[in-house]
């Protein structure tokens, strides 16, 4: 079976136990990479022992201080959720979910995030996602256990895999990286700033907000994302000529 380059995000999770079970998930499925966002305790002897025998995927497992950290050099991005959200998210089925991620891992890192295990992953993890992921389940009691989650996660990956299109088929640019967009959020806001366009809805708070869910949705390529960036800097650039720059 071929590699997958798609690393599995836990997003501060309290129990142990769940990042062990989650690292035999990953070894049961083939999968490697493991990343731990400010983990309440690790490494801790429960998880050793939840782990069963992928005591390499949990040695291996890193442990960083933010979303932005975990997701670093990584192109397409899914997060996992229980919850209906009120924003324009893009949602998937896990499994359709699965065969993207594995066609997007050839090209560039890919990787799926999992919340904490009582309040999930809040609004703001979820502008890093490109899509997020629904794993079918009775609407009177969807949501699942962290190492459950990330272990049907994982099946549908190496299911994916197995019916995955050849490597060799041609693939475009790849996705812009999670660094490359937040360079890119943050060149907009400035520009947004300098040119005074702000958001005139009621509450005045949502315009990034909105703007990031849109250009996730969009899913660009590290050559639109130069693109956008380059006709960015000639707003820039042509209002300083004419004067209009700040002073």
């Amino acid at each position: 079976m071929e590699p997958c380059n798609v690393r599995i995000v836990l997003v501060e999770p309290s129990h142990p136990g769940n990042i062990g079970a989650a690292a035999r998930a990953l070894k049961n499925m083939e999968l490697s990479e493991l990343v731990l966002v400010n983990p309440r305790q690790f490494p801790h002897p429960e998880a050793s022992a939840r782990a069963s025998g992928a005591d390499d995927v949990l040695g291996a497992a890193r442990v960083v201080p933010s979303l932005g950290a975990a997701l670093e050099g990584c192109g397409y991005v899914a997060a996992t959720t229980s919850r209906d959200r009120e924003q324009y998210f893009r949602v998937s089925d896990v499994r359709a979910a699965a065969e993207r991620l594995v066609s997007e891992a050839r090209r560039a890192p890919a990787a799926v995030v999992f919340g904490a295990e009582r309040s999930g992953l809040s609004n703001e993890d979820l502008e890093k996602a490109h899509t997020l992921v629904r794993i079918p389940a009775s609407p009177l009691y969807a949501s699942l256990n962290l190492a459950m989650a990330v272990q049907l996660v994982a099946y549908e990956l190496y299911r994916a895999r197995g019916a995955a299109a050849p490597a060799s088929v041609p693939l475009a640019a790849p996705l812009a990286s999670t660094g490359e967009l937040e360079r890119l959020y943050a060149h907009l806001a400035e520009v947004l700033e300098e040119i005074d366009f702000r958001d005139r809805t009621q509450s005045g708070t949502h315009l990034m907000a909105r703007l990031r869910r849109l250009l996730q949705r969009a899913e660009p390529d590290q050559n639109e994302v130069n693109i956008l960036r380059g006709i960015l800097t000639a707003v820039q650039n042509r209002r300083r000529s004419a004067g209009g720059g700040r002073g």
